[in-house]
């Protein structure tokens, strides 16, 4: 795109820029490369083929999740999704108010909620997963085969040894502590 900063300079600059700081560097460009690539080809889909279907990429993944797993509970979808329950609230609603998607309470613990695809949902899911899957092979239209399936199974080790051993790492960098509360980036307004 026209104006967009190129990866290889990004690259560079870092490289300048940490140059006499002792640093894992293939690691840190592994981990920038995966958030870089994550969102450029999030925002590809979403304004190529999820657009048409008035899609985002969140909703899509939850529609994903539910069409592969089937009548799913809510906790489920949002730990497969990636996202907060309280996303998959505002989401699951856009998406029922849709016709996409049902909730249902769960049969043996009315605290539950089941989420499931109507029929609109499944027609949607049967039609719009082809042209996905065909702009998935467009944007990794630059690997060979062989590239493709290394690419995906390093990319699996950095997921698994994030779940195996990520909540051991956490609470030792933090010495047992539990995370501060996220904040929005904004610092608190300080009147005097």
């Amino acid at each position: 795109m026209p104006g967009q900063r190129s990866i290889t300079a990004a690259e560079k600059l870092a490289e300048a820029k940490l140059g006499g700081i002792p640093l894992h560097r293939e690691q840190m460009a592994v981990v920038a490369n995966i958030y870089r690539a994550a969102s450029t080809v999030r925002q590809h889909l979403e304004n190529s083929v999820l657009r048409g279907a008035d899609l985002t990429w969140t909703a899509f993944v939850v529609l994903w999740v539910v069409w592969v797993w089937g009548e799913s509970e809510t906790r489920h979808v949002a730990e497969e999704a990636g996202i907060s329950k309280g996303t998959l609230t505002g989401v699951a609603r856009t998406l029922e108010g849709r016709g996409l998607v049902k909730r249902a309470g769960h049969p043996s613990d009315g605290r539950l909620v089941l989420l499931s695809l109507t029929e609109e949902g499944e027609e949607l899911m049967r039609r719009l997963f082809p042209a996905f899957n065909e702009e998935e092979a467009f944007v990794a239209g630059q690997l060979s085969e062989e590239e493709c399936r290394s690419v995906a199974e390093g990319l699996r080790r950095v997921v698994i040894q994030v779940e195996e051993q990520g909540e051991e790492r956490r609470l030792a960098l933090l010495d047992g502590a539990e995370p501060a509360p996220r904040r929005s980036g904004r610092r608190a307004r300080t009147d005097g």
